[in-house]
């Protein structure tokens, strides 16, 4: 089956569908590429079209994707995400809300402008809630009803980086989100979990591999892992029964300093 699906004849009804944020690159992709793997149905969804593409074609021309450009942050866009959804794979039973920025590297908290603020505000909460909002609607309404939200939280939702105040407090919020839509949801089988990464190899981590500020002012370089390594465990997250939820979970580069003083 050709991966530009533009309606829902021919697809399985039994597969599984998802909606994969930030899926042209990164943790992103890497979760589609998983889902699209186990069989599922995904939606690809981010910023520029070209990068959807490329993840599009890596999944193989046998996968069930299609390609929605989307900015999170816009309350249009999300609504036109989730209504392409349901128009070619009628429901949802999956969404990894990934996609995030991490703003302006090493500025200090007094030089950090209010727009730089807005601007990882508006993509990693706002952004988070709109996807989760439309998500949980649709996961409602649909029958038999349900669904599952995973959450991309980072280890920034338990311990910042210098310099990093706008990052750190959407994460933080990212953890507030999942805490709400689980309590939420449950009258409707709605899961929600949180997947807190720390030093996955993508664009973002590629300071790691050059030198880090560190709490003590010193640069240091970081291990890191792969991206595929996450891929697996939001997988196994994602493929829990409704009755079962991982709540949190937090998986990371073995030896990057996080655990106790590094």
């Amino acid at each position: 089956m050709s991966n530009k699906v533009l309606n829902s004849d021919g697809l399985d009804s039994g597969a599984r569908t998802a909606v994969v944020t930030g899926a042209g690159s990164g943790i992103g992709r890497a979760m589609a590429l998983a889902l699209t793997g186990a069989g599922w149905s995904v939606a690809l969804a981010g910023r520029r079209p070209e990068p959807l593409a490329e993840t599009a074609a890596l999944a193989g021309e046998n996968a069930r994707v299609i390609t929605v450009p989307a900015d999170v942050s816009r309350p249009d866009d999300v609504a036109a995400l989730f209504s392409s959804v349901r128009e070619c794979f009628g429901r949802l039973d999956l969404l990894f809300n990934n996609a995030g920025t991490f703003g302006p590297r090493s500025v200090p908290v007094e030089d950090l402008s209010v727009q730089e603020w807005r601007a990882v505000v508006d993509v990693n909460v706002t952004g988070a809630f709109l996807c989760a909002q439309a998500a949980f609607r649709q996961m409602k309404e649909q029958d038999p009803q349900g669904g599952r939200i995973i959450n991309n939280g980072s280890v920034s939702a338990h311990a910042p980086r210098p310099h990093s105040v706008a990052y750190t407090t959407t994460k933080h919020a990212m953890t507030g989100l999942t805490k709400s839509l689980s309590l939420d949801g449950r009258p409707y089988r709605i899961a929600c979990g949180q997947i807190d990464i720390g030093n996955a190899a993508t664009d973002m981590t590629e300071q790691m591999r050059t030198g880090v500020l560190q709490a003590n002012g010193a640069l240091a370089v970081e291990p890191v892992m792969a991206a595929a390594d996450v891929a697996r465990t939001v997988l196994h997250m994602a493929e829990l029964p409704l009755e079962a939820n991982v709540q949190f979970a937090t998986v990371l580069a073995t030896a990057m300093p996080y655990v106790g003083r590094g």
